[in-house]
């Protein structure tokens, strides 16, 4: 039974000490200063930044003498001791073992010749051989006798021995899984520690994508007021878009649209490489707002919004909108503001892109409004599109009253377009502009428009005067071919 366990502690022993070995990633019997070398080689190119090479290159060196210091245990305490047991006390057993048969075998043949020699002499069975050369032949049956014995119980005590300490052998199998646990303990322990500051460098880069994301989160991140993509596109289609036929209705190329919104999703805009192409620029800012995970003019407001669209009186109707208007969330309310300040200077060149605000109000109203629904998107939008319409629709043509003052469209500085000018001398009561968004709100809870008829012909009035307002010169802009081959290509 002994010889059957030793067979198997054996093989057990000498598979577990390859395999460990070959799972050691150091060198076996190297100093822990070469296997340093060899364990760090390759981490460094997978860190990208100077920072971001700091933190995880320090946290890759300290893995690795973590597992330096795992290997060298392990190998001390386990694949060693496994090593000497597989390969050395038992062989040595098992060579015993069959010492001992030889020995057995030397002892039977000594016995023969000695009986041989006990009928040769014709004596009787029961007598014993006489002689020189019978002493001799029974003395070395007799020894031979003598070290079977002694071998045998030499063999015996090794194999006692060794059933005796099984449980000492057993504990390396314990020991590798102590020193496993301990290793990763303390590595985790380390990754543990390095995390958070790795996401705190996360979270302070600047450059991350915008299309997709919440709007309050993009301002945090970026340090802004208004979104980046709203910026960026509407301060170039002020230089190279304003005269632009069915600028947002006509429809961008696929790849140019695509490679724009990749661009500002990294926040790296060629303006001069888009200055010829509008339609792209104005595709992507209708990207941005319809992929933003709530619309700009929000799902809590979105009914108030329809009612005050069925308010059949207008005046009743539009006060409605601005008190809609006045309950969206800080950084909605100034994107949207901006927004359609944009596009109402837009509508001021309608004569030339066919823009008016009622074309401007279908193609852009469902990205800046829709419900919160998980039905059939398209026949919803269907339902309530001219609904739509009938919000935006009054937010441009009253822009300055729902948004009174003045608004620098290019606010980080970096496209050089013209400011915008309020023409609002048919509004009385205007708050100023600096004033606080919920002082603004009390100040203005008197505030009532004029008629539409009269909005409209003072408007055309100050148009025509020049008055307040400023019509930019976009001769200057490059074009490639005329507005009718870019919309047939």
């Amino acid at each position: 039974r002994v010889e059957k366990r030793l067979e198997l502690v054996k093989q057990v022993s000498h598979s577990t000490h390859k395999k460990l070995t070959a799972c050691l990633q150091g060198q076996q019997g190297v100093d822990a200063d070469k296997r340093s070398v060899r364990l760090w080689q390759g981490s460094e190119a997978t860190i990208i930044g100077p920072i971001m090479l700091r933190l995880c290159g320090e946290a890759e060196d300290k893995l690795a003498q973590e597992l330096i210091h795992f290997e060298l245990q392990v190998e001390r305490d386990v694949i060693e001791p496994l090593f000497v047991l597989a390969e050395v006390e038992i062989p040595n057993i098992q060579k015993q073992r069959k010492h001992l048969a030889k020995l057995v075998l030397d002892m039977d043949s000594s016995r023969t010749r000695w009986q041989q020699s006990a009928k040769s002499s014709g004596l009787a069975s029961n007598l014993q051989p006489s002689g020189a050369k019978a002493d001799a032949l029974r003395e070395e049956m007799e020894e031979a006798a003598n070290r079977v014995e002694i071998c045998r119980d030499q063999l015996s005590a090794d194999m006692y021995n060794f059933v005796a300490k099984e449980v000492d052998y057993a504990n390396y199998f314990q020991t590798l899984i102590e020193v496993q646990a301990e290793y990763h303990r303390k590595s985790l322990a380390l990754l543990q520690n390095v995390l958070p500051q790795i996401k705190a460098q996360q979270e302070a880069w600047m450059e991350k994508p915008s299309f997709g994301k919440p709007l309050e989160e993009h301002l945090a991140v970026s340090g802004r007021e208004i979104a980046f993509p709203v910026e960026a596109c509407v301060t170039m289609l002020l230089e190279c878009g304003m005269q632009e036929e069915g600028l947002f209705r006509v429809a961008p190329s696929a790849s140019k649209l695509k490679k724009l919104k990749a661009a500002l999703d990294c926040c790296v805009v060629d303006v001069q490489e888009y200055s010829a192409d509008p339609h792209a620029i104005a595709g992507a800012l209708k990207s941005y707002l319809r992929e933003l995970p709530e619309p700009l003019m929000t799902f809590e407001l979105y009914e108030e919004w329809i009612q005050a669209s069925n308010i059949p009186e207008q005046e009743k109707r539009l006060q409605a909108l601005w008190s809609a208007c006045e309950k969206l969330p800080k950084a909605n309310y100034n994107n949207i503001r901006y927004l359609i300040k944009f596009l109402a200077k837009l509508t001021e060149y309608q004569d030339t892109n066919k823009m008016t605000p009622s074309n401007v109000a279908i193609v852009l109203g469902p990205n800046l409004l829709w419900p919160q629904a998980d039905g059939n998107m398209t026949e919803m939008m269907t339902t309530v599109s001219l609904q739509i319409v009938g919000i935006i629709e009054p937010l441009i043509q009253h822009a300055d009253w729902f948004f009174p003052g003045d608004i620098e469209f290019n606010v980080t500085g970096n496209y050089g377009s013209p400011m915008h000018v309020n023409h609002n001398a048919n509004y009385s009561s205007m708050p100023s502009p600096d004033m606080d968004h919920a002082d603004r709100r009390q100040h203005d809870q008197a505030r009532r428009p004029r008629s539409v008829a009269t909005d409209n012909m003072m408007l055309e009035f100050y148009k025509k005067d020049g008055m307040g307002v400023r019509v930019m010169d976009t001769s200057w802009v490059a074009r490639r071919g005329t507005s009718v081959a870019r919309k047939a290509s």
